[in-house]
Formats: C-alpha cells, structure tokens, sequence
C-alpha cells in the first residue's frame, strides 16, 4: 500500500514524540509572500517572530497586521538590504539581541535580476541574495538555533529540480549572463548548502530543511516590469496560493523528520543521492565560499 510521503511528517510525531512549540522564529524575506505567510502563522500560534526585509513600507504593514492579531509585542522588524554582507552580519548582531535562542531560522528571500548586476561586494546579485546571504546567516545564527527546543533551518528554493550548474571558475557570471543562468546556478547553489551545512554540524541538533514549494502566486512587489505584469498573470492562472504552499512546510517545521539533511520537493521527500545534493560538490562549494568571504 502506498502512502503519501506528507503522511509521514504524522508517523514521525508518534514516533519521535509531540510537537514541541515554536517560541522565536526569524525570517529573512518575511515581508511578502511565504515568508510573510510563515510568519502571520506562527505569531497566531503566540511565536516571537523578527522578520527582516528591504522594504520599510511593507515592514510596517507587516507590524500592523501583528498588531491586529495582538501580537504587537512578539512581532519585530529589520529593514536590510540581504544583498550586502555587512548588512547580514549587522542582522545577526540585531537578531541575537532580539533573541536569547532560535526554534526556527526561514530564508525565502529571493529577486530575479534580467540583468547582470554585481553587488558592492563584486558578488554577482542573485548569487548574493539566493545563497551568500543564506550562507552568512545559517553560520551565523546556528548558535542560537542550537539553544532551541527542536531547531530547524528552512531554505526555500528549487529543490528537487535537476537543471543547472554552479560555475565554479565564474561565479558572478562574467560570460554568458541571463536571468535563467543565474537563477538555476543559486538554486544549485542553495541546495549544496543545505549539504554543506549538515555534513559540517552531524554533532549539533539543528536540521537543514531544503524545500521545494512549487509555483507559487507569492506576489509581485519585488519584480520591474515587464517581469511583474507577466508574473502577475502567470501566478493568478497556474500558481497556487501562499496559505496552500506553506502547510507542507509548516508540518516540517513543527515536527522534523529525524536527519540531518531533509529535502523536499512540495510533498514529497527528494531522493538525497541526486547529483545537484552532491557532498563532495556541496563541501568544495563551502571551501570555495569561506575564501570568498
């Protein structure tokens, strides 16, 4: 008899005992789309949740929204541009201050640039946004997460999918640059580091959830146009809404299976001896980027 791999995330709850409560969650990119949904959830169910976001305006509608849930006080934001990495390692600074430990760390942040741009750091903008910035903070803050009760990182992305490379001899993309080109090499990018992360902490508690939420209709602020009017219309025809999209997480987050390294694709538990979950491409990617950094 079959049974649906979203199922087991139940089995694992019997097994491995209740679902211990999320007390401090952080987010990186919880002003809008998933990350805002995840947030707005886990505030109802009396989470302290600091989001961080580039946009001050949404920050606020974020706060006002807490506030009509009564949650004013365990709802805090940072506005930072995730981009820069002086800016990442200031958010660590503000988080720790914020939060004595971390249950829950969420990273969705992400923005298509159709044209190549370098950061102030001369990393390529995708490339910063879609795993630097990843990386800094899943090092940076897994201190507090392993002060948490059952502690999880939760990195949205394409998990699952097959297509693209890292271009390990030109990482900002010098030759050849499209929007495609980029977005695949951060979604490689993005899961290596979940690798990465869980071969180097096989001794601490926190697990490294990779996940692949399918297409969602997340919203469009973060787009210029042409892109926001066509992904406007594609997300209202095909894509599924947020509150859909983030159950499965949600189910992960409250109660993780067992390992390490927990990869899934919407519902679905992906295969981790995928060539794109390589341990000896994920560990040269580490290496690779601590000289970067």
């Amino acid at each position: 008899m079959l049974i649906d791999n979203c199922c087991l995330v139940n089995v694992y709850s019997l097994i491995y005992g209740r679902v211990l409560r999320m007390k401090d969650l952080f987010i990186a990119g919880g002003t809008s789309g998933m990350g805002k949904g995840l947030a707005i959830h886990y505030l109802r169910q009396g989470t302290r949740v600091t989001v961080t976001g580039s946009n001050r305006l949404r920050g606020k509608e974020f706060l006002d929204e807490a506030a009509r849930l009564g949650a004013a006080d365990r709802a805090s934001f940072i506005q930072a541009d995730l981009l820069s990495l002086s800016e990442n390692r200031r958010i660590i600074k503000e988080v720790q201050q914020r939060h004595a430990s971390l249950d829950g760390l969420v990273l969705t942040a992400m923005q298509l640039f159709p044209k190549r741009k370098l950061t102030p750091d001369g990393i390529e903008s995708t490339f910063a946004l879609y795993y630097v910035s990843r990386f800094i903070l899943s090092y940076g803050l897994t201190e507090l997460l392993e002060r948490g009760s059952n502690p999880v990182i939760v990195s949205i992305g394409g998990t699952g999918m097959t297509k693209g490379v890292v271009h390990y001899d030109d990482l900002t993309l010098q030759q050849g640059y499209s929007l495609l080109k980029a977005t695949l090499q951060g979604g490689r990018a993005n899961d290596l580091l979940g690798v990465a992360y869980a071969e180097n902490h096989k001794t601490g508690k926190t697990r490294f959830i990779l996940n692949h939420p399918g297409y969602t209709h997340s919203g469009t602020n973060h787009l210029a146009q042409p892109f926001k009017g066509i992904q406007r219309v594609m997300g209202k025809l095909f894509g599924q809404p947020v509150e859909k999209s983030i159950q499965p997480i949600i189910k992960l987050m409250d109660n993780p299976p067992p390992q390490s390294l927990i990869a899934w694709d919407r519902t679905r538990a992906v295969d981790l001896n995928l060539p794109t979950l390589s341990k000896k491409d994920a560990l040269k990617l580490y290496q690779l980027t601590k000289h970067i950094l």
